[in-house]
């Protein structure tokens, strides 16, 4: 099998040869340095995420992060976190939101060549009903806005669901990828941010747009949210989405827990990175805590969130031998 095929089958639940070796996070920059230092090629930057992957024996993949702020496909969009206090401040750098991604499209096709030969997975990230006005109001303002402003939120999501349906008109005549995650971060170690209410009356109605999209297409639909997100996947089934990543450990979320409620949830992440400082041992005992979900299918285990700098390289290769050895698990 390759790397696509791999992934595809993994993610329906089918029979592999191995599971796929990923890291699903970039490297952080502060990682990449250090590991310059300890006898990484220095021509490997941190942004080169395809062949830092091919150096290391992983699958790769190729992401795409379509900004609001920035015509890059870097999430760039942290200048302008907390500029928007009202409608009349949206109205005011509306201009300057929504860029024109024209040029980072037509650059996919090469990668949509990729992915047919099975090289590499096409993943896509659009900015979240959540994420967004988070990003333009910060947290405290966003949170206030619920009850005083809900016109303001209406008119920031109505806005992005336009642009991302938009572009994803324009994706999907150039490249159709593998999956597509909605940046949200909308849980914390215990829970949602938001009541359920909210979400149906914020959220829920831009996903119930946007989708159906995806799913027509065959582009399997996550959710990237940080911290535990167990209360919040039957809220994403509802709406269609039934994968999430990246699963953190240290925000408490059992995947064999969600496993059992929801046999048919697709999930990447889940490997505590705070182990992978601390020997071999520690280490193998992660990948025997996930050993069982590995093998019901619909999972591809990864680091957590990125590889910290905390991590040496030498200690990131160990983690590496354990991972070829346990995808070899395959799959009944």
């Amino acid at each position: 099998m390759n790397h696509v095929e791999r992934f595809r089958a993994v993610m329906n639940f089918q029979p592999v040869d191995r599971l796929p070796r990923w890291e699903w996070a970039m490297w952080w920059d502060e990682t990449i340095r250090r590991w310059h230092q300890e006898g990484l090629p220095v021509a490997l930057k941190h942004s080169q995420v395809f062949d830092i992957s091919r150096h290391f024996g992983l699958d790769p993949y190729q992401q795409f992060w379509f900004s609001t702020t920035d015509p890059t496909i870097e999430a760039t969009q942290h200048h302008v976190e907390g500029i928007v206090s009202n409608m009349d401040d949206y109205l005011r750098v509306r201009p300057q939101l929504f860029p024109n991604h024209d040029a980072a499209i037509a650059g996919m096709a090469d990668w949509a060549e990729r992915q047919r030969r099975g090289e590499a997975v096409v993943w896509c990230t659009l900015e979240g009903f959540f994420w967004f006005p988070r990003t333009l109001m910060g947290f405290d303002k966003l949170m206030l806005a619920f009850y005083d402003q809900p016109e303001l939120l209406h008119a920031i999501n109505s806005d992005l669901l336009a642009f991302n349906l938009g572009l994803l008109d324009k994706i999907l005549r150039v490249c159709v990828p593998t999956f597509m995650t909605l940046a949200e971060d909308m849980s914390y170690n215990h829970g949602p941010m938001i009541s359920k209410a909210t979400f149906e009356l914020f959220v829920a109605p831009y996903y119930r747009q946007l989708v159906p999209r995806l799913l027509e297409r065959g582009v399997m639909p996550f959710v990237d949210t940080d911290g535990d997100v167990t209360l919040l996947v039957p809220w994403l089934a509802e709406l269609g989405v039934d994968g999430v990543l990246p699963l953190e450990r240290q925000a408490g979320v059992d995947g064999m827990r969600l496993r059992e409620r929801y046999p048919r949830l697709r999930m990447v992440g889940h490997f505590d990175k705070m182990t992978m400082n601390r020997g071999e041992a520690a280490m193998r005992a992660e990948f025997e805590r996930l050993l069982p979900l590995m093998k019901k299918g619909g999972f591809i285990p990864s680091v957590d969130h990125q590889t910290p700098p905390g991590v040496s390289l030498e200690e990131y290769r160990v983690y590496l031998r354990l991972l070829r050895e346990y995808m070899n698990v395959g799959h009944p």
